[in-house]
């Protein structure tokens, strides 16, 4: 029986990031619950009569089942920004001292902060101090910013390093660059964000599954190692949300190198003549959407469709083709 029959418009509810996210790691964990249940939870398992009861299920009772589940993931879905935050490391109070045992933890895990300038001059230690560089900054933030998880590790990263190099502050700006960027841009980066999302909550979700099942598996003898299964998923997918977010910054990324310009163009501010004049607008620009009291040097207009570049100041001296085109 099709999704559609059971519930009008279903189809059209159940697509995207709200099926990826949050309908089917609902429906999935729900399932392995009801499935010991119907076995015979909590006390000795009987897997043939939870066959038995899957395929005596009415259409109306599928029905109420997958009505169910749907709700659950819809009250849910608001709380992913939350649930994420939770597994990046942002505790409560309480909950400090773990805190710092998880932020031990991760810097026994980076490791002392690789120093370019301390590499022997050798191509193959060159080299390998790169790479090692560039993944520690990739995994890593600043010891001040360190999170107790690896998630919140990678996510504190790109934060504070995405758009550094340009001098925008990523925090502020990335709510008013990321509707300028291009169509096939937008698509990589929300793609890649729906995996991160969807497995923090294939996580959450097992794990919570794992807890339920040992309650309800307790007098079940050797039936208890089946709440391991939803415990190993969590962990797999914990690990695979991790790589997730690696993905995510490098498109976070890809976004500021791209965009920078179009931003700037969206301000109606003429575009800098070198990259240090980029970095010191970019500064003032962030500084400004920080409601720091900053003024802009002036605003530049033009037709939609033309470039907002500075004209060039006229030197009588020069001939028309000696000075490169402004802007470059």
């Amino acid at each position: 029986m099709k999704v559609g029959g059971l519930l009008p418009g279903a189809s059209a509810i159940l697509t995207g990031r709200l099926l990826t996210v949050s309908a089917l790691p609902t429906v999935a964990c729900l399932f392995f619950v009801l499935t010991l249940v119907w076995a015979g939870a909590p006390g000795a398992l009987r897997f043939k009569e939870a066959w038995e009861t899957v395929a005596g299920l009415g259409p109306g009772e599928v029905f109420v089942v997958f009505l169910g589940a749907l709700l659950v993931a819809l009250v849910g879905h608001p709380l992913q920004l939350p649930l994420v935050r939770l597994f990046e490391g942002y505790w409560p109070e309480r909950a400090a001292r773990l805190e710092g045992l998880g932020r031990a933890r991760q810097r026994r895990l980076r490791g002392p902060v690789v120093d370019l300038a301390a590499v022997p001059d050798d191509a193959a230690a060159v080299r390998a101090a790169g790479q090692a560089w560039f993944e520690q900054r990739r995994r890593f933030p600043d010891d001040g910013l360190l999170r107790p998880t690896r998630l919140g590790n990678v996510l504190a990263a790109m934060d504070s390093r995405a758009g550094q190099r340009y001098g925008l502050d990523a925090v502020v700006v990335w709510p008013r660059i990321f509707p300028l960027a291009s169509d096939r841009v937008r698509a990589v980066v929300m793609d890649r964000r729906d995996q991160l999302d969807g497995s923090v909550r294939w996580s959450a979700a097992l794990l919570l599954t794992s807890v339920v099942a040992a309650g309800l598996l307790w007098d079940s003898g050797w039936w208890r190692a089946l709440a391991l299964v939803p415990l190993a998923g969590a962990r797999l997918a914990y690990l695979a949300a991790v790589h997730a977010a690696l993905a995510y910054a490098e498109s976070v990324d890809t976004v500021f190198d791209l965009h920078r310009f179009d931003l700037l163009a969206a301000m109606h501010l003429p575009l800098p003549d070198d990259h240090r004049a980029e970095v010191v607008a970019n500064r003032r620009l962030s500084a400004f959407w920080l409601n720091v009291p900053v003024l802009q040097d002036g605003y530049l207009h033009t037709e939609p469709g033309l470039p907002l570049v500075a004209p060039a100041p006229q030197q009588p001296s020069a001939p028309p083709s000696g000075g490169a085109p402004a802007g470059e």
